[in-house]
């Protein structure tokens, strides 16, 4: 930007102070503008960060498991099942990265993103198992009747539950590879068929054509993906598809789980669950109709045990959740067109996952501390959807890292938002996912000018700003971000509370 926030000519004269900052070529300044106390960064004259690029390298990962064995068609075999003996299987990996985020693909084992790094702070934003252990055996709740979790996010379909294609390799492509951007896709056509799937999974393959699109652009801290399901035949099928995320945000990059400190951030009001996890909503108020208050089991540490719940009655068009860690106030947000993705499923092991966990080399063991947020075409798993004759699915979603936030309110693929007001004041926190990009934030209460400047964002420490409220002027107070070019990038209103 070049030079410091202009103090907003409407607003009453003041005085300003400037903190001291580490970082050698950013200024940090905090205003206390009469009613107005502001958190921001700029950049200071002539250095400017130059402009990104995007790289696309290959390298490979080396995952553990316990010992085990599958028949051709992936079933378990009765008896291979060895926990003293653990072996290191090698994949290869596809790396996309620029000056925010690196991200690594598997294709070779369910084509999915294994990890996403956020290069400000250092930390992973997903899970991923230190050692695999296969689990479930002929206990009839998965396709193949067993299951097995590396992590990461990947598509899962034609049937519920993790669907067929989680062991399946993908065909890998390179879309369209520039300094600007880099598009890869990952796809599979469903001609699978286990003949010992149980009974509730459909029979037979379904013939959907999978294709995962996955992009990183230059100067964008976010990782943009779509998922594109065909059916190429002269009949319909029926078919459920969910995107299965396991989610870690602010890890250790050689050591990701989730933490006490970690939220589901959903805009929902009620969940349900299953019969089987009804022990989940102990803690939250019941609404009727099965329906509890989504409050307590938000946290982390409010899970008793493992189980399922189910955003009710489905996500009613909003769009976004994700998972903030409160220990260090970073997060993952999916953002995407939940009128397509209608169904939220959250599962985690429940928090003794974290307190109880063991070493994973010395006691292999599959219940492990992560957050399993799944975006599905249904409202819960095993009610299905349609595939017309020459159909066409497409799901558009969007991976942001948020720092310095402590919840989110608004959001789109340009501005993650959390705004709120009440007697006190109005408070903001915004993560930009072009955060090199200067905006104009405006904040109004009524025909007030709360605040109104350019800024840059910061990518590190996020950013922050809360103003008094004079009376009068209503009780919605409305933030817009523009570009310093006045393209409006969100807009987002407030009640006082």
């Amino acid at each position: 930007m070049g030079r410091a926030a202009q103090r907003n000519p409407s607003l009453p004269a003041s005085r300003a102070s400037q903190m001291a900052t580490h970082a050698p070529s950013r200024a940090y300044h905090r205003f206390v503008v009469g009613i107005l106390s502001v958190t921001l960064s700029f950049i200071a004259p002539g250095n400017a960060a130059a402009s990104d690029k995007v790289t696309l390298t290959e390298s490979t990962v080396t995952w553990s498991t316990v010992k085990y064995a599958t028949s051709a068609d992936n079933g378990f075999i009765d008896g291979s099942l060895d926990k003293s003996t653990i072996i290191d299987r090698t994949f290869r990996t596809r790396v996309l990265e620029n000056r925010y985020l690196k991200a690594t693909l598997v294709p070779e084992f369910g084509g999915r993103i294994l990890s996403i790094v956020y290069k400000p702070t250092g930390h992973e934003q997903l899970y991923r198992t230190e050692v695999g252990v296969p689990y479930g055996m002929m206990a009839g709740n998965f396709y193949y009747d067993w299951l097995m979790v590396y992590g990461g996010i990947f598509p899962t379909f034609p049937d519920a539950e993790h669907g067929r294609a989680w062991p399946r390799p993908w065909d890998f492509k390179v879309v369209k590879e520039s300094a600007e951007e880099v598009t890869v896709s990952m796809s599979l056509r469903d001609d699978l068929a286990y003949s010992a799937a149980p009974a509730q999974f459909l029979r037979g393959s379904t013939g959907i054509e999978a294709t995962y699109f996955v992009t990183l652009k230059a100067d964008r801290a976010a990782l943009d993906t779509r998922v594109v399901l065909k059916n190429p035949q002269d009949k319909s099928v029926d078919y459920e598809y969910w995107t299965c995320t396991t989610l870690a945000p602010g890890s250790d990059p050689k050591n990701p789980r989730t933490t006490g400190g970690a939220e589901i951030i959903a805009p929902i009001e009620a969940y349900t669950t299953p019969a089987w996890s009804a022990n989940l909503s102990e803690s939250d108020k019941g609404l009727g109709q099965g329906r509890h208050r989504f409050e307590k089991l938000r946290h982390f540490r409010n899970w008793p045990t493992m189980g399922i719940a189910y955003a009710a009655p489905d996500m009613q068009g909003a769009n976004f959740w994700g998972v903030i860690n409160h220990d260090n106030e970073e997060g993952i947000i999916r953002i995407a067109d939940n009128k397509v993705t209608r169904g939220l499923k959250m599962w985690t092991w429940g928090f003794p996952s974290f307190t109880n966990e063991t070493d994973a080399r010395k006691e292999p063991n599959e219940v492990r501390p992560y957050i399993e947020l799944w975006a599905g075409v249904s409202d819960q798993f095993f009610h299905r959807a349609r595939l017309p004759v020459r159909g066409e699915v497409s799901v558009a979603e969007t991976y942001s890292p948020t720092v310095g936030m402590s919840n989110v309110t608004h959001a789109n693929e340009n501005i993650l938002v959390n705004l709120s007001a009440g007697a006190a004041g109005v408070n903001l926190q915004f993560f930009s996912i072009e955060p090199a990009a200067p905006l104009r934030v405006t904040l109004t209460h009524g025909d007030a000018i709360l605040f109104s400047e350019a800024v840059t964002a910061d990518p590190k420490n996020g950013n922050r700003i809360s103003a008094t409220i004079p009376s009068g002027g209503g009780d919605q107070v409305r933030l817009t971000i523009r570009t310093v070019e006045g393209k409006e990038l969100i807009a987002a209103e407030t009640r006082i509370k």
